[in-house]
């Protein structure tokens, strides 16, 4: 279907200064700069290679971008937890898309997230619409229906339970031990990664051992994975620890919550990390909602069903904006 397909580049981004800060991204390309917008936002433990394929195929008719999120390899990589909360990282995404857009006022054609990606986009669809055409998530929760799960849901608080693992201040050389002992099993204990392969392993090895680029004024985080782990970090949403956790009182205002924007979800419904009861009573937040279900696929829908996602894709990128 695509015989030729786009040629990829990677580009440091500098972003507009968001106060004493200067975010820049580095980022995966491919396309014509004036072409519709695809902007990739990929997950955790994760890089933006891994929308490599997606570039390819869109980037004969689209300006596709794929960022390293604020904290991952290449990009701007404060220490400071503060940093990556979800209003900041948003102010990245849409400084990004300003930049990178036909015009500074042009949206996205399309926003096409997974993971923690997905968070971020969830969010951004809700406090800045006029960004994006269209919403594409793969496997990442809505933020509503995920609060209610973590705080009530047993079995999602167990399914969950290694968030507040990542949360743990100073893990960061536990992780990296032993060639990343204890990473690879994101991958592998949420549906066997029979697709990792020695190949991607080197990836996301180079990806987590990468040494962060200094952060301007602020102080640089010194491990690859500070970034990766500073969004659970900063984040209010994991499993409760106490009856005391503020997750139990936390309410998340209605302007976080309702999503006008045209959305298309993926979901790999073999995900034990998110099971598809996540997206029960989705479209009452979500009124413009498709829902593509894939039986066989688990969270890392994006390798193991690399085809049905380009279809699913094609097919969200066919329907109309409105």
């Amino acid at each position: 279907m695509h015989p030729h397909p786009a040629m990829i580049s990677t580009e440091l981004v500098t972003l507009q200064a968001n106060g004493a800060e200067q975010p820049f991204l580095s980022c995966r390309v491919a396309g014509p700069k004036g072409a519709p917008l695809l902007l990739f936002l990929h997950g955790f433990p994760e890089a933006a290679f891994v929308w490599d394929a997606l570039l390819q195929r869109f980037g004969d008719r689209y300006r596709c971008v794929a960022p390293n999120l604020r904290g991952y390899p290449g990009s701007y990589a404060p220490a400071d937890v503060k940093a990556y909360r979800a209003n900041i990282v948003l102010g990245d995404l849409i400084a990004l898309i300003q930049q990178q857009a036909a015009t500074s006022d042009t949206p996205a054609a399309a926003v096409i997230a997974h993971d923690w990606g997905g968070a971020l986009a969830w969010g951004l669809a809700a406090v800045a619409p006029q960004v994006m055409q269209r919403l594409v998530i793969l496997n990442a929760p809505h933020p509503g229906l995920f609060l209610n799960a973590l705080r009530d849901d047993p079995d999602q608080q167990a399914a969950s339970s290694y968030m507040n693992l990542l949360r743990t201040p100073g893990i960061e050389p536990q992780l990296a031990a032993h060639d990343f002992e204890q990473m690879w099993p994101f991958f592998e204990r949420f549906g066997g990664a029979t697709w990792l392969t020695p190949d991607l392993r080197a990836q996301y090895r180079q990806a987590w051992s990468a040494t962060p680029q200094p952060a301007g004024q602020a102080n640089t985080a010194t491990s690859a994975l500070t970034g990766p782990l500073n969004y659970y970090r900063a984040s209010p949403l994991h499993p409760p620890t106490s009856p005391t956790d503020a997750i139990n009182t936390l309410q998340l205002p209605d302007a976080l919550l309702y999503v006008n924007v045209p959305t298309s979800v993926i979901w790999g419904e073999a995900d034990t990390a998110l099971p598809p009861s996540l997206l029960d009573g989705l479209s009452r937040y979500v009124p413009k909602l498709h829902i593509t279900r894939l039986p066989q696929a688990t969270h890392w829908v994006l390798h193991e069903a690399p085809q049905e996602v380009a279809q699913a894709v094609e097919a969200a990128l066919a329907r109309s904006p409105e």
